[in-house]
């Protein structure tokens, strides 16, 4: 077994699932003891200036061997999100050769390629896959393991010149919040890179302008047998709501740039509702216009039904990074430019989602993504190609090469 692969694995049995409704990040143990576990890593590589902070936030440098090259961080998050129940990760390797791969006899659980057709993509290919009870975690223990494996190459091989290279680990990135607890300061980067999902030639710098909003339904409960004219239903109200919302602009009937609304929780009764909602767009007038479109739904309700209804609360969660990115062209020609040299035709697509780069280019550190190879996170069905991971560490040692 190659050693890039044998560390995923390490990794990816690990429990670092985060958790949403903690007071405090890191939210779960196991992430502060994968990145103990990475910060013992980095010593015994030969890293320097290696750091464990008191936010879970883990840090090593490549020293330059090149002068005048940038600064360069790559980094990668230490938690899996809490999309699937099970805890008791068991990742195993396979070889595809066409046959639907039976995940969990006793469950019945298997990936075929007439569910997920972009199976057939990996015909011949070693692939690490689920035991169908958990997610695989390659989002993001394969951008851990690349990175470690980028980072044991430089420091192995003389003769690749580099400036410094900043190895990151950061928590709880899959509930947004870990990445404004990053010590910038500390690394002084001229600019980084997430590694991050995604097809292996994909660079991401676009991403959604993000908030969520929570409608509350103030209601009015009577006996239901003396309810004419008295009774206000929140749950019904809360549905009423919800209809006045553009019902196509939702997650399941858009992709690419196209923005939604997604109603992610609903809880009621007669007296009280509420709803949660996430609200993203990657055009910030569109953006602007569907936080509109949810307060003047509430004002609605609000004429139909007693003033006070419905209490909308809307908080901002993170911009587009294309804002940052277009004013550092050279980030993307880099990458570009590394892609180009492991044999693939780079692409740049949106991110149907948020990211730690955004969070950090806005803090100054210009960060797009980049692809690990990984399909179907978040799911019992994500696999990982094991061709995949060894190529997203050559892409980010080609990444640093200095030009």
């Amino acid at each position: 077994m190659n050693k890039t692969l044998e560390r995923f694995l390490r990794y990816a049995r690990m429990d670092t699932t985060s958790n949403e409704l903690a007071a405090e990040s890191p939210s779960s143990a196991g992430q502060w003891a994968l990145a103990r576990m990475l910060e013992g890593e980095l010593k015994a590589m030969g890293c320097e200036k290696v750091r464990l902070d008191e936010h879970c936030n883990v840090y090593g440098l490549v020293p330059a061997n090149t002068q005048g090259q940038p600064s360069i961080a790559l980094l990668a998050h230490l938690d899996t999100a809490d999309a699937v129940p099970g805890r008791n990760f068991s990742p195993w390797v396979t070889r595809y050769e066409g046959q639907d791969i039976l995940l969990n006899e006793q469950l019945g659980i298997k990936l075929s390629a007439d569910d997920f057709p972009a199976l057939k993509d990996y015909l011949g290919q070693e692939l690490v896959v689920t035991d169908g009870t958990t997610v695989l975690g390659a989002d993001d223990k394969a951008g851990i393991a690349a990175i470690m494996a980028a980072g044991e190459a430089l420091l192995a091989t003389a003769s690749i010149p580099h400036g410094d290279v900043w190895l990151v680990f950061t928590p709880d990135e899959e509930i947004g919040a870990g990445a404004e607890l990053l010590d910038l300061e500390y690394i002084k980067a001229d600019f980084g890179y997430t590694v991050d999902g995604g097809a292996l030639n994909e660079i991401e710098y676009e991403n959604f302008y993000a908030a969520s909003a929570r409608v509350i339904i103030n209601g009015r409960n009577v006996h239901p047998g003396y309810a004419k004219g008295k009774m206000i239903n929140a749950s019904k109200v809360a549905m009423e709501y919800h209809q006045l919302l553009p019902q196509e602009q939702c997650p399941e009937m858009t992709e690419g740039y196209e923005g939604f609304f997604h109603l992610r929780n609903l809880q009621g009764n007669e007296e009280n509702a509420v709803l949660d909602y996430l609200i993203r767009d990657h055009d910030k007038a569109l953006f602007s216009q569907k936080k509109l479109t949810m307060e003047n739904a509430a004002r609605q309700i609000n004429q139909r039904y007693p003033k006070g209804t419905a209490e909308l609360e809307l908080k901002d969660s993170y911009a587009n990074m294309r804002e940052v990115i277009e004013r550092a062209p050279h980030v993307i020609a880099r990458a570009e430019r590394a892609i180009s040299a492991c044999g693939m035709s780079p692409v740049s697509r949106p991110i149907r989602g948020g990211t730690d780069g955004a969070r950090l280019s806005f803090r100054g550190l210009p960060c797009p993504n980049l692809g690990t190879g990984g399909v179907n996170w978040h799911s019992v069905y994500e696999f990982l190609p094991v061709e995949a991971l060894e190529k997203a560490a050559k892409v980010l040692v080609e990444i640093v090469r200095a030009q």
